[in-house]
């Protein structure tokens, strides 16, 4: 009998802290679902559409389907990282700043070393995703994760934070080359630039929306360095960002359906500019926003070019 009691005391002891465990896991997610920002999928998806435009690249069409799966993953996982570790390096700045009062780690509802260890097991998910690759983009690899981790601290010691970012947000199109055929051609460079200067554009943007607060704090921005000039300074990146892809689009023989892609895009550059006049945070955000339509508009246009192209709609035998 003893034994027995001793048995259910320990099964009862045991089911009470499985139940404790689910309640803390359930009461705590939103916290951690807000820190690597899965209720707002716009960064997610910012960095997944040059992502397939790569792959598309590389694989001159539909890439191997094990490639668009692990980088599909890894885009997920990689920008949940990069959430992360900023908001650990901002959790002294953040509670000063009105749209970004309410993180989790501001409101102590998660503790810096709980962020680090989220941190740490999203990069080791996102290497071992790498791992099913190859050599070449392995080493790869560890570039981009350096730069993901650089880019919370550059706001410290340079008013150009978002050329980290972009060089992080370009990153992918050398993984992607390298994991799709084994090799990183000459050509991606003009890819990858045109996406470097695409997210230093619409980085700024968003900066815009922050812009007071963080002349306040200290944090230094293109938004602040740009000052009176940056919409036009944003249009000049707009405008490179065209030409980089049109060059991307020569290296790599694209046909018209690409440019009427860049035709399209063009439009939504316009269009960002004349909602952002007046400068106002709400505009300026929503140009921002309008950016995942360049990239998923182009993507469609991408498809077309590789899939339906022109040529193939044309009659045989014109009369």
């Amino acid at each position: 009998m003893p034994g027995n009691i001793n048995y259910r005391a320990f099964l009862h002891t045991a089911r009470r802290q499985v139940q404790e465990f689910s309640n803390t896991v359930r009461r705590r997610r939103p916290d951690f679902v807000q820190l690597m920002r899965f209720n707002r999928p716009i960064g997610t998806l910012l960095l997944l559409w040059p992502t397939l435009w790569a792959l598309w690249f590389a694989a001159e069409g539909f890439p191997r389907l094990d490639v668009l799966s692990i980088f599909v993953l890894g885009v997920i996982t990689m920008r949940a990282a990069g959430c992360v570790i900023n908001d650990y390096a901002d959790r002294n700045i953040d509670g000063h700043v009105n749209r970004t009062r309410n993180r989790p780690l501001v409101e102590g509802r998660i503790q810096p070393k709980e962020a680090l260890v989220v941190f740490a097991i999203l990069c080791t998910l996102a290497f071992v995703l790498v791992l099913f690759t190859n050599r070449l983009t392995v080493l790869l690899a560890f570039g981009g994760v350096g730069l993901a981790a650089v880019y919370p601290f550059a706001k410290r010691h340079t008013h150009l934070p978002q050329v980290v970012l972009g060089a992080a947000w370009g990153w992918a199109i050398p993984m992607a080359f390298a994991a799709q055929t084994g090799a990183v051609p000459s050509q991606i460079w003009a890819l990858y630039f045109g996406v470097v200067l695409w997210t230093v554009a619409f980085d700024t943007y968003y900066a815009m929306v922050d812009r007071a607060d963080d002349i306040k704090v200290g944090v230094k921005s293109t938004a602040i360095l740009f000052d009176q000039d940056d919409l036009l300074i944003i249009a000049i990146l707009q405008g490179l960002t065209l030409l980089a892809l049109f060059m991307a689009g020569s290296a790599f023989s694209r046909g018209a359906w690409y440019y009427c892609g860049l035709g399209f895009v063009a439009l939504l550059f316009f269009y960002q500019h004349r909602i952002a006049q007046q400068r106002e945070p709400a505009e300026c955000f929503r140009a921002f926003l309008n950016n995942n339509w360049v990239g998923a508009g182009l993507f469609v246009f991408i498809l077309l070019d590789y899939h339906l192209p022109l040529a193939s709609l044309l009659p045989v035998n014109p009369p």
